[in-house]
């Protein structure tokens, strides 16, 4: 089992950078998940971490644990208040039109037998915003900074394949699975903010897969 690298810490939170492909909860057919590593991530304190939000299996990067109850209920309101700033790295499959956008579309959650759950545009939906602006050129596809307000789940893999009609590449629901190595997003960048207390700041170095691609983050 490989370390998992710690981007922030102090007596209530610990960021780290989640690894693509680690699911964060253990998957019904089994295999790793990153509770495997919570034992190692107590690091010394008598509890272990418990994640605060959900990050996709395969999207790598900055994901945000609490480290005792109190401080679990404090961050999951200042997500719901939307004290929290993200910022992913995506690559998509071809070129915007334009450098930058805004694309609201509400999501909902809909299932079915042959293709199990996934996201849609809805009306009925719930509201989503996603901004997002162009950062380079590749040969395959195009890195994009997205800078989601809402947190819903699968937001930006919809939004850039639905909104942006560009799927993220290798996205296997809502793109195609063969042109990429994985679905390219990265967390790269986490704030919370605190009452009485220095805001949370961490950022993630950018992944080996997005390098071979030819993206650089600045």
């Amino acid at each position: 089992m490989s370390e998992i690298s710690i981007l922030y810490e102090d007596g209530e939170a610990l960021v780290i950078d989640k690894p693509a492909g680690l699911p964060i909860e253990r998957p019904r057919k089994g295999g790793p998940a990153l509770e495997d590593h919570f034992e190692a991530l107590k690091l010394g304190f008598q509890r272990p971490p418990v994640p605060v939000h959900r990050l996709d299996t395969d999207t790598s990067g900055c994901l945000l644990l609490a480290r005792n109850p109190k401080a679990l209920k404090r961050f999951a309101r200042a997500f719901e208040e939307r004290r929290v700033g993200k910022r992913y790295l995506g690559i998509v499959a071809g070129v915007p039109d334009q450098d930058e956008g805004s694309i609201e579309l509400a999501l909902a959650k809909i299932s079915s037998a042959e293709k199990g759950w996934r996201m849609i545009p809805a009306k009925k939906g719930k509201q989503s915003v996603t901004h997002w602006r162009v950062l380079q050129k590749l040969e395959r596809g195009t890195l994009l900074e997205f800078t989601p307000e809402s947190g819903r789940t699968h937001q930006i893999r919809v939004h850039a394949a639905s909104g942006l009609g560009l799927p993220l590449l290798g996205d296997p629901v809502y793109g195609d699975a063969k042109s990429g190595p994985r679905t390219m997003l990265h967390a790269a960048n986490l704030t919370i903010e605190r009452d009485g207390k220095p805001r949370i700041e961490a950022s993630a170095p950018l992944p080996a897969d997005f390098a071979a691609l030819g993206a650089s983050d600045g």
